[in-house]
């Protein structure tokens, strides 16, 4: 049976952040995800985790600054400094939520910007994170983010993800298999899921068009869960997706699943 993950930059919005644990820990989520955690102690965040007995499933490395557009440091050049200490910094969140799975995001590549030179500079920083978290036990993941949603966003689909990780070639840096993003820019997911099974520790999903519900648009999640199944896969699967409206409302696609009570 699948294991979910709440995201919880996107769901329970009608509460603040750190009431979001207790709200999906009420809804039966084992773990929990979100975007970046760096506007709280690393302390209080464990706090949180441990008294709801959740897990922390996955979290963003700095991503520069998020006000001004930016999603990501990890391929831009001259910021390789910037992007290192942002592999410190999340390794102390790492270690103090005891997560395993960090993601470092690409960003969106300036205008003009060569994309021979800002992969060069991608698969160096990866090949660093890797290397560095590789002590501390934790894995560097990368994610395929598509070009309307991000519009510039360096790293859009599982084939060029899947050529970054092995010009990289290191063991510790692995795929993060996002379906909704995947199913913009290339579709075909049960071949995509089937073809890449061992290279991605980390699923998440939501409905398209419109990244509500996953029971809402094309996409027929129950096959794709299935299928997971079936594969042997024993990660989480990340509900990254926006509730149309409240979020306990919108669980019900997950009640098979023993969440949302």
């Amino acid at each position: 049976m699948p294991k979910f993950a709440a995201n919880l930059s996107f769901i329970f919005q009608e509460v603040g952040f750190l009431d979001r644990f207790s709200a999906a820990a009420e809804c039966g989520f084992r773990a929990v995800e979100y975007l970046s955690p760096y506007e709280h102690p690393p302390e209080i965040i464990a706090e949180q985790l441990n008294r709801y007995g959740l897990m922390q499933a996955l979290f963003n490395m700095p991503p520069g600054d998020w006000a001004a557009g930016e999603r990501g440091t990890a391929a831009l050049v001259g910021r390789e400094q910037e992007f290192r200490k942002g592999v410190e910094k999340a390794l102390l969140y790492a270690k103090a939520t005891n997560c395993r799975l960090v993601h470092a995001m690409a960003g969106v590549l300036p205008a003009g910007r060569d994309p021979a030179e800002a992969e060069r500079v991608y698969v160096g920083n990866l090949r660093h994170a890797a290397e560095l978290l590789a002590r501390e036990g934790v894995t560097v993941i990368i994610e395929p983010i598509n070009n309307r949603d991000i519009p510039g966003y360096f790293l859009n689909t599982t084939t060029q993800a899947m050529s970054v990780i092995e010009q990289v070639g290191h063991p510790n840096l692995k795929l993060q298999l996002d379906l909704y993003h995947v199913q913009i820019m290339e579709g075909d997911l049960a071949h995509r899921i089937r073809t890449l099974d061992g290279h991605y520790p980390h699923v998440q999903i939501a409905g398209n068009p419109g990244r509500n519900e996953p029971d809402v648009g094309e996409i027929n999640y129950p096959f794709l869960f299935d299928l997971f199944d079936e594969l042997g896969y024993s990660g989480w699967i990340g509900c990254e997706y926006r509730p149309k409206g409240e979020t306990r409302a919108g669980l019900g696609w997950a009640k098979r699943y023993g969440i949302g009570g």
